[in-house]
């Protein structure tokens, strides 16, 4: 059985590979604004868990036929910030904007995750769950966080900002999983797995010598 990560995450790939797991990877290309825009009256964690999921069926039908026997992970991580959730801006402008509310303040970095056991091409069971972390940010300096706008890392990056990247030093603490805040949380996966009676270790590369 092979666990297949629906992400082009680098951040999250990373994790896995730094845990044991070499997973398979897919992009699912899912619409997360149309999702958004269907769940107008969702909670924040329950509009990450739908993204995780939609993104995790999203690569189900290329995935059995190379894979009958798999796991399917579909992740999600959104910034909920001053009462309003926050994936990744549009722009530069819109990162500034954010940045300048979110210096010197906290924010729960809400990151959701969707498991789907797949057993014989079929799907046998689905486990979703969400992980919050407080993060607290710092505050940069102008000539720093233009630099930081300029690397283009917060565009690419829920909240405007990363814990293992350039953003990392605008990071005062966080209060939680840093996994989680990172892209993809270790603990919550493994509750998970348990959920749909399997255990990471099941997915551990063998070790080298």
């Amino acid at each position: 059985m092979r666990l297949v990560l629906a992400s082009q995450s680098p951040a999250r790939l990373n994790m896995l590979r730094d845990a044991g797991i070499e997973p398979v990877v897919r992009v699912s290309g899912v619409d997360e604004e149309a999702i958004e825009r269907s769940l107008p009256d969702a909670r924040p964690d329950a509009v990450v868990v739908a993204l995780a999921e939609a993104k995790a069926r999203a690569v189900l039908a290329d995935i059995v036929a190379e894979y009958p026997d798999a796991v399917v992970v579909g992740c999600d991580s959104m910034l909920h910030f001053d009462g309003a959730l926050m994936g990744k801006p549009a722009t530069v402008d819109i990162a500034r904007e954010r940045w300048g509310r979110m210096a010197g303040n906290a924010g729960h970095l809400l990151t959701g995750h969707a498991v789907l056991r797949v057993d014989g091409g079929e799907v046998t069971s689905v486990a979703t769950g969400t992980e919050s972390t407080v993060v607290r940010f710092g505050k940069p300096t102008d000539r720093e966080l233009e630099a930081y706008l300029a690397s283009g890392e917060p565009l690419r990056v829920a909240g405007a900002f990363t814990l293992d990247g350039r953003g990392g030093w605008f990071v005062d603490g966080i209060d939680g999983d840093h996994s989680g805040v990172i892209g993809i949380s270790l603990p919550l996966m493994r509750r998970l797995l348990s959920d749909v009676n399997l255990s990471v270790v099941d997915f551990w590369s063998a070790p080298t010598s």
